[in-house]
Parts: C-alpha cells; sequence; structure tokens
C-alpha cells in the first residue's frame, strides 16, 4: 500500500501504526505520531488500522542544541 511517511511516498505493507513504526526501525517512548493530521497516542497505535494513501508523520526528540 502507498503511505506517506514524513513527506516521502513509501510503497509499504503495515496493517497497523504500530506495525509501521516496527517496520521503520523506530522506537521509543518519546515519539510523537499522527495519521492525516490527527494525533494517535502511543497506546494506540497497535489498534490504529493504516489504508492506502495514509500521511503518517512520526516526530522524535532530538539532541544537542
Amino acid at each position: 500500500m502507498k503511505l506517506t511517511v514524513n513527506g516521502e511516498e513509501h510503497e509499504l505493507q503495515a496493517a497497523t501504526l504500530a506495525d509501521l513504526l516496527a517496520l521503520l526501525d523506530y522506537e521509543g517512548e518519546w515519539l510523537a505520531t499522527a495519521v492525516n493530521g490527527e494525533l494517535v497516542h502511543r497506546t494506540d497505535r497497535s489498534r490504529h488500522h493504516l489504508k492506502d494513501s495514509d500521511r503518517i508523520e512520526i516526530l522524535s526528540p532530538m539532541q544537542g542544541g
């Protein structure tokens, strides 16, 4: 299925947002995620099913300053 992740199109097979994060090697408690502009809380990621053409934003904290 085609998904846009952080502005880049990808052809990926992930049923849920949690599956997508694992597939892309994102891990950690500090991630912020949104699908189609709607925030998805960490506890809801395994229940949030993805659809073709979804837009996903994944934000992780950066060190430095």
